[in-house]
């Protein structure tokens, strides 16, 4: 299936894995829209995705979420790559506040959830909603109790979406160590040494970069008979 002529909604797709997203399907002759909470970022990416429509949202309020599907006419497919670093994402649950630990869903999960709700009644019957998790659902590490409930839940509604939208598909990718900005915090030097380290084991011993990530999103979007699936992008680290 060409996603020539096709239009595409990518929720965080000015920055990392979504604005991978958005360039690839760009360069496929799709018309694209981008969405991210911070206008500046939406100004940013526009900016280099020629082209591009953007427009900003916040995924945690469900009446803006409602607004901007409602005046964004229909649409072919959604890609859901938003994502924060709200929340205590790690530590031992005897020891978290859980109401402050409640944060780590606001995004990933109910963000996804009122996107979901609200882009459906928008989408072509032929048309995808692909969401994002992570292998922390897969590969729990002591302390990320809540984060791997997280990010099962996002896959679980995925599954439940896919057969409550049907026609429309609904589709997860679930992504490994993909090279994103939230690795520039660190120095280059530390970086590289700990990537390298966490990444040795690993059938393809290297980090991920977001164009290989947004390839799934893209199959996820063409693959007319695939719903339901969560796609991993890991570099085989699931197998070690």
């Amino acid at each position: 299936m060409s996603l020539a002529g096709q239009r595409i909604v990518v929720i965080g797709g000015t920055s990392g894995i979504g604005f991978a997203v958005a360039e690839a399907a760009l360069s496929e002759g799709s018309a694209v829209a981008v969405a991210s909470s911070n206008p500046q970022n939406v100004e940013a990416a526009t900016a280099r995705l020629p082209g591009a429509e953007g427009f900003v949202l916040d995924v945690t309020d469900e009446g803006a979420v409602e607004r901007a599907f409602a005046g964004l006419g229909r649409f072919d497919h959604l890609a859901f790559t938003a994502g924060d670093w709200g929340g205590p994402r790690r530590g031992l649950l005897m020891d978290l506040d859980l109401d402050a630990g409640r944060a780590i869903f606001n995004v990933r999960f109910w963000g996804a959830a009122a996107v979901a709700k609200h882009a459906a009644k928008a989408i072509a019957p032929a048309g995808s909603i692909t969401l994002t998790d992570g292998m922390i659902a897969h590969r729990p590490a002591k302390g990320s109790s809540l984060s791997t409930a997280m990010a099962g839940a996002v896959e679980h509604l995925t599954r439940g979406l896919a057969a409550e939208l049907a026609p429309i598909r609904v589709n997860c990718v679930c992504p490994g160590m993909i090279r994103t900005g939230v690795w520039d915090s660190i120095p280059a030097d530390v970086r590289e040494a700990r990537i390298t380290q966490m990444t040795a084991r690993q059938p393809l011993a290297r980090i991920g970069e977001p164009k290989e990530a947004a390839e799934a999103y893209l199959y996820l979007m063409r693959g007319g008979y695939t719903t339901g699936q969560v796609l991993r992008v890991d570099g085989g680290g699931s197998l070690v």
